[in-house]
């Protein structure tokens, strides 16, 4: 299996920065796409960044120039840098991760998430 543990959520007034980390452990054999998911309150989870092993990223059309994403293959760590954060960046947070173990084939794994609270 594979554990997903964020951190970093928080509150942060409009206009301010965050940055959320993932560390991902277990018995990992190869971890192919990591991604970071939200989902505010009432409406349904949606991708906001991912990033594949070689590095290449995918943002959501509302985030592009303000968030980043950033793998550390070594560390099977994946961040998401938040600048200028408006209020509809209130949501749930959530890492995942497409992953192999030494037991088992490619799968889906998620994170607990972690809440950000954006005011105006």
């Amino acid at each position: 299996q594979v554990q997903l543990v964020e951190s970093g959520g928080g509150l942060v007034q409009a206009g301010g920065t965050l940055r959320l980390s993932c560390a991902a452990s277990g018995s990992i054999r190869s971890i192919d796409t990591m991604a970071w998911f939200r989902q505010a309150p009432e409406k349904q989870r949606e991708l906001v960044a991912s990033i594949s092993s070689g590095g290449s990223t995918h943002y959501a059309d509302s985030v592009k120039g303000r968030f980043t994403i950033s793998r550390d293959n070594a560390r099977n760590t994946v961040d998401l840098q938040m600048n200028s954060l408006k209020p509809e960046d209130t949501a749930v947070y959530y890492c995942h991760t497409f992953a192999m173990t030494y037991n088992t084939a490619y799968k889906n794994y998620w994170g607990q998430g972690t809440q950000v609270t954006v005011s105006s």
